[in-house]
């Protein structure tokens, strides 16, 4: 499996807050839900729990997720769960608002979910929609 297969890493042109917030609509418009809204600005949620950064600091790690499949999928078979958590990395760096976001192969899922046949095609499809949906916001 190479990086190639599994990270979308991608630039906007937006600043990283009004990408996240676009990024919510476009979210919420296909039926998903971001799950940590209150904690997803890293520099709040670490200055919360009493961390430091730099005061330029700018990242938004949000977790998308699709309830009306979870719930289905996680019932079928709870040993998904290990591949349920879908974050979208936001971030500034160097002037320009980075998005990054990791999936896995049909191959790799198919191995870390043995006898499953049904899930890595599900999750692929997934995959691609928050691709998709990253596209749309950028």
């Amino acid at each position: 499996m190479s990086v190639a297969d599994t990270l979308y890493a991608v630039e906007s042109e937006k600043s990283v807050a009004e990408f996240v917030e676009d990024f919510g609509a476009v979210v919420v418009a296909n039926d998903f839900v971001i799950k940590n809204k209150s904690t997803m600005n890293m520099k709040e949620t670490f200055a919360a729990l009493g961390g430091e950064v730099p005061e330029d600091f700018d990242l938004h790690m949000i977790q998308v997720c699709k309830p009306n499949k979870a719930d289905k999928s996680l019932a079928a078979n709870p040993e998904r769960a290990i591949l349920m958590p879908k974050f979208v990395h936001v971030f500034n760096k160097q002037g320009k608002t980075q998005v990054r976001y990791l999936s896995q192969t049909s191959a790799h899922v198919a191995e870390l979910v043995p006898g499953d046949s049904t899930f890595p095609e599900s999750l692929m499809q997934t995959f691609g929609i928050i691709r998709w949906m990253i596209d749309q916001a950028r």
